[in-house]
């Protein structure tokens, strides 16, 4: 059953949280229960799909499922603790749970309980030993070792052997806790009585049931040598990089043989104790020189402990242990895991706002592995450490999408290593366009000039304003504006194009009645709420010569004989009468 620890709430704002951590059985079948995620977080299986809940794994594999309507965390595919972990405990799956509305991240890790799904096996099912006559008992023989993948009480805990006259078996544990075997000698052996004794050895794991795997021991009876093989050293203990090319020397082991001929000469060679070693090391039978047939990896396996074996010309031998330190070098950049990413971000979007969250993650240990991040250039982002090499993208001021549309920001990781490796990603991110601009009208008033007795649909110009939105929020419409209680309704008068501006006449107008009106007018953005701006819209009616003189005196409609009196001293310029007359018109007209 699954065990959930504590998992604390991770705001976008920074605040740390807690690992939550649980477990499940390695091999469990697809679909297997393993958490309720709802529950931990305090959520709804509800809320949990309204915020679109999902699963970021660590790495390139989705392990594990979660059912966004009851927040429950199913096995999705089944996981072999060995393929993923090795020998690694306690073995980890990591992912992330992101939520939206608002932007959430919650770190949790399954760990995978081993079962005893592997028997102990003896990669060479027949073991010979030779061991010479004078061997005194007490004596010890280093047996090669069994394999067992699984981990804790299922691996090889144990050697048992079957019934003999002579030998019995000690099992013993090295310093990375793996169990090796010693034969130990119970009397004396005597080539002419019994020059060969075999028997079987059994590993047995602590599984329940436990498993086991055997081979046969075959013990040569070799005629007396007086000396055996002394090595120089018990133990060697020695340092190598991991970029250590293949063929690299690693260190020499050297023993002597106080015997002459065949009998003081010297065969070195490597106990098999694992399989890992067999295809990394390999040694000079003659010089005792160990070099590699590989190259090593800090980041797979730290520390190798290697069992070497001196033998002479008469068959009998010693051992000694060396002990290979792996030493880290910085020869993995971090890397740059990207959570999640909102691609678009609104201009109205405040300071804080999560872009973007993202993991960093470098292979190697200490300064080669501690990681820093930068955002090159000048930009209004920033990074936020949310946890443990858990960062988030936030913006760091406010963002205008009519200075910049859109920008490349670029995430740098770097460790400490020296010389220092980095990796960085770039990622576009666009602004949405937000009704934060009214229009602008080109100019504060516009005046227009009609004759009069133009028909109506005559066009005296044309209104233009512009919007420094995008979209729908930089569309702009015109319209005349009502004229306030009691002002001539010049609406009657013109008419303005809701699209393009245009001013056209509604009627032919008479100078002599309107010489000139004014009107405001409006534009309107397709905003929600949309913004407007006012000008103001002169017309000045121009006069025609459409009106012709009217005399008022004197009048017209007098007669004839009622003339006008003239007394007859009356001298050249004289005033006799005055004639009065008129024009509507304007100017010369």
């Amino acid at each position: 059953r699954a065990v959930a620890l504590i998992l604390l709430l991770l705001c976008v704002s920074g605040m740390r949280a807690e690992t939550a951590l649980y477990s499940v059985p390695e091999e469990a079948e697809r679909g297997s229960f393993v958490a309720n995620i709802a529950k931990d977080l305090g959520l709804t299986g509800e809320e949990l799909s309204a915020r679109q809940a999902r699963l970021v794994p660590e790495g390139e594999k989705q392990y594990l499922q979660l059912n966004q309507h009851t927040g429950d965390l199913v096995v999705q595919e089944q996981m072999d603790r060995e393929e993923l972990c090795g020998q690694t405990e306690p073995c980890l799956v990591r992912f992330e749970v992101l939520l939206e509305s608002p932007l959430q991240s919650f770190r949790a890790e399954v760990s995978l309980t081993d079962i005893n799904d592997h028997a102990p096996v003896f990669l060479n099912k027949e073991i010979v030993l030779k061991i010479p006559e004078s061997a005194m008992p007490e004596a010890r023989f280093l047996l090669e070792s069994a394999q067992d993948p699984d981990v804790g009480n299922n691996s090889l805990q144990h050697y048992n052997i079957s019934s003999n006259d002579y030998f019995h078996i000690y099992t013993r544990r090295r310093s990375d806790g793996r169990r090796y075997a010693e034969l130990v000698l119970d009397r004396a052996l005597d080539r002419e009585q019994q020059a060969e004794v075999a028997f079987s050895v059994t590993a047995v794991d602590g599984g329940s049931p436990p498993r086991s795997g055997t081979a046969l021991i075959r013990v040569v009876v070799l005629d007396t040598n007086d000396n055996i093989p002394v090595f120089t050293r018990s133990l060697y203990k020695v340092r190598v990089l991991e970029n250590s090319a293949e063929g690299a020397p690693v260190v020499v082991v050297s023993a002597s043989d106080l015997d002459s001929g065949t009998n003081g000469e010297i065969a070195y060679s490597i106990v098999q104790n694992s399989e890992e070693n067999l295809q990394t090391f390999k040694i000079n039978p003659e010089t005792g020189q160990i070099g590699l047939k590989k190259t090593v990896d800090y980041e797979e396996t730290k520390t190798y402990e290697i069992d070497v074996q001196a033998t002479d010309g008469g068959g009998l031998s010693a051992h000694c242990k060396v002990e290979v330190q792996v030493e880290d070098v910085n020869d993995n950049a971090p890397e740059l895991i990207i959570t999640s990413f909102t691609s678009t971000l609104s201009e109205a979007a405040p300071p804080n706002t999560v872009v973007a969250l993202f993991n960093v993650r470098d292979r190697d240990s200490g300064d080669n592995g501690r990681t820093s991040c930068e955002l090159p250039g000048d930009q209004p982002f920033s990074i936020t450490p949310l946890a443990v090499d858990a960062y988030a993208l936030v913006t760091s001021e406010a963002l205008d999408r009519e200075e910049v549309a859109e920008y490349n920001v670029t995430v740098r990781a770097r460790d400490e290593g020296s010389p220092a490796l980095s990796a960085s990603k770039t990622l576009l991110v666009r602004l949405l366009d937000v009704n934060d601009n009214a229009p602008t009208f080109a100019q504060a008033v516009y005046t227009m000039v009609l004759s009069e007795n133009e028909p109506a649909g005559t066009s005296l110009g044309r209104l233009s304003a512009t919007d420094a939105d995008a979209g729908k929020n930089a569309g702009v419409r015109y319209a005349l504006e009502p004229p306030p209680p009691g002002a001539p309704a010049a609406a009657s008068f013109v008419s303005v194009d809701t699209e393009s501006g245009t001013v056209r006449a509604l009627r032919p107008l008479d100078y002599e009645e309107v010489r000139a009106f004014e009107v405001a007018v409006s534009a309107t953005d397709g905003g929600s709420p949309p913004l407007s701006a006012q000008a103001v819209l002169r017309v000045v009616v121009r006069d025609e010569n459409d009106n012709a003189p009217v005399v008022l005196h004197p009048p017209p409609d007098s007669s004839a004989a009622a003339g006008e009196l003239v007394p007859r001293w009356a001298r050249a310029g004289y005033l006799v009468a005055k004639v009065v007359a008129v024009d509507a018109d304007a100017g010369q007209n």
